[in-house]
């Protein structure tokens, strides 16, 4: 049964024509985005506080990356890169700031938040080639802490793309973390078809995603993770949400992870949609799994 707080919040943006999230071109979708994004904390809404936050750049393979730094409250020596979501086209810094303060304050770890190139401007390798580049700049600036990678829909299917990068680099990563992760471009599971209508993010939305990212497709496993030999990579927590058209490849993901032989904490979503983690505060039950998701990283980091 969904969630009747998210029925509520599904019924209020139908009703304020907030979606379907795609709105013609690129720029018009980013911009109804992150007005979604934005107007979801409402008039009286107060940042989660941290002990700093500074907006730097990284030096990346298309030039330079704005990253944004947050200093826990509590730090307990970890350094996450995190990896925001929107279809790869969609959301900025500003849109994910509320996720990256509570990942930061959660597991006691510096986060740093990259805003890596979009497509279809800069497709398939490029936000992966940032992501990769913003990683191995964490591991570098922050030397002695436990390194992570995190991330939410895309930003997830790019946080795990990077852990396999990490593992042939012998980069150091310890855990990472992938929310509602997009795993499978032929958009092939169950889910697709069951929660593909009415649940935020909907098929037609993920079909457009992957023509912007992947245009003509691709079998790259960076990409298709779905077939990617994961042998090896940083032990990992897996997120789902019981109505999201994702829900069945990021089940596999775990289950793929754990056949391997790697260390994997798959934590379901009863009742949630997809995109939870942006609802922090406003729905009970996503606050609930998202501590849960976070006690799981805790963990994992060490």
């Amino acid at each position: 049964m969904l969630d009747p707080q998210f029925r509520t919040v599904l019924d209020t943006l139908t009703a304020a024509d907030a979606l379907p999230l795609i709105r013609g071109s690129a720029q018009e979708s980013r911009d109804h985005y992150r007005a979604l994004a934005l107007a979801r904390r409402g008039p009286g809404f107060v940042p989660e506080p941290v002990a700093g936050v500074e907006d730097r750049t990284v030096d990346g393979p298309g030039g330079p990356i704005p990253v944004r730094v947050y200093t826990p409250q509590d730090d307990r020596g970890r350094a996450v890169t995190y990896l925001h979501g929107g279809g790869w086209v969609l959301g900025d810094l500003d849109t994910h700031d509320p996720v990256c303060r509570r990942v930061a304050n959660a597991v006691g770890a510096v986060v740093v938040a990259a805003d890596y190139r979009l497509a279809p401007e800069h497709p398939h390798p490029a936000p992966l080639d940032d992501a990769t580049a913003v990683l191995a700049w964490t591991a570098s600036e922050f030397t002695g802490r436990a390194l992570g990678v995190a991330g939410d829909s895309a930003g997830a299917g790019l946080a795990a793309g990077a852990a396999l990068r990490a593992r042939d680099a012998g980069l150091p990563l310890v855990a990472h973390l992938l929310w509602y992760p997009c795993t499978d471009p032929t958009m092939g599971s169950a889910s697709i078809r069951e929660n593909g209508e009415g649940y935020f993010l909907t098929a037609e939305d993920m079909d457009w995603f992957y023509a912007q990212y992947i245009p003509g497709g691709t079998t790259d496993p960076e990409v298709a993770l779905a077939t990617a030999d994961v042998t090896g990579v940083a032990s990992a927590v897996v997120a789902t949400a019981e109505f999201d058209p994702l829900r069945d490849e990021g089940d596999a993901y775990a289950a793929r992870l754990a056949a391997a032989g790697v260390t994997v904490r798959h934590v379901p979503g009863p009742g949630l949609i997809h995109g939870y983690a942006a609802f922090l505060g406003a729905v009970d039950a996503a606050d609930a799994v998202a501590a849960e998701v976070l006690g799981a990283f805790d963990a994992l980091l060490g």
